[in-house]
């Protein structure tokens, strides 16, 4: 079950539940975390930028064209990676932008599988489970553990962000699978992924699901959970949404991301524990 230190949510580990793992001999040194602790204000950003990632890649594939925003979205996708595997810490400024344009990415490379190939999102749905589960085996297989606190290495950092990725491609597909194909509607999907999210957390507290379990359960679904919300936010009346336009929901999500991470980025909320003596230079 996870662990609650200073409002933080630890999750358990192979080495008898500390802050981080003993890292395996792979000819790498350890680092610092690049990854925050996960708290409330964790899973609050995290839901707003899947949602600002759905509105802001439709409402560049409908300004600039497919080609044109598939390219810009690859290119900040790939500045931003970059920039956070060059950085020596977590600093969230960095991992947050980089968030935010893996669910733009993300959402662009889910809706190029289904709009321009034309592959049913049940397909893709499964396609992309399987591409998750594949990734979370060899990374487990490679590495001993799942859990984000041990992400030290430059080779778990590599498998955390094609994890993460994957992640956003797969709850775009379920999203639109339930909103669209099932005929859900975005705010019934909405509505619906609130509640299953439920499920890992409340497993894991009170049925001993194991914690690093229920937190990729959890970030699975809060893609589909804040995708719906936002598409109901910019779609038109008609199609059951509040009618305010992909741009302007776009702006409305944007906001919030900036003012939470730039208090994180000041409080030092979310700052792993051990860079504590570090966080002038966070």
């Amino acid at each position: 079950m996870a662990q609650s230190t200073g409002g933080a949510t630890t999750l358990p580990t192979t080495g008898g539940g500390r802050g981080h793992e003993p890292l395996p001999h792979t000819g790498e040194s350890p680092g610092w975390s690049k990854v925050p602790q996960v708290t409330a204000l964790f899973w609050g950003v995290k839901v707003l930028t899947t949602g600002m990632g759905e509105t802001a890649s439709d409402y560049l594939g409908r300004t600039l064209g497919p080609i044109p925003a598939g390219c810009l979205g690859l290119a900040g996708f790939l500045l931003f990676l970059v920039l956070q595997f060059r950085a020596t810490r977590y600093r969230p400024w960095t991992y947050w932008s980089a968030i935010v344009m893996v669910s733009v990415f993300g959402t662009m490379a889910a809706d190029v599988v289904h709009v321009v190939a034309g592959i049913p999102y049940t397909v893709s749905a499964v396609a992309f489970t399987v591409a998750l589960a594949a990734l979370l085996a060899a990374w487990y297989r490679a590495e001993g553990t799942l859990s984000i606190h041990s992400v030290r290495t430059r080779r778990r950092e590599t498998f955390y962000w094609a994890t993460v990725l994957a992640t956003f491609a797969l709850g775009t597909a379920v999203g639109d699978l339930t909103a669209g194909t099932f005929h859900l509607g975005y705010l019934p999907s909405g509505v619906l992924f609130a509640a299953l999210i439920a499920g890992p957390a409340l497993s894991g507290r009170f049925l001993g699901l194991n914690a690093v379990a229920a937190f990729w359960g959890a970030y699975v679904l809060t893609r589909p959970l804040g995708a719906s919300f936002a598409d109901w936010m910019g779609v038109s009346t008609a199609r059951g949404g509040l009618g305010w336009g992909t741009g302007p929901a776009t702006l409305a999500l944007t906001v919030p991301i900036v003012l939470l991470v730039g208090y994180l980025a000041i409080s030092h909320k979310d700052t792993p524990p051990e860079q504590s003596g570090a966080r002038h230079a966070v």
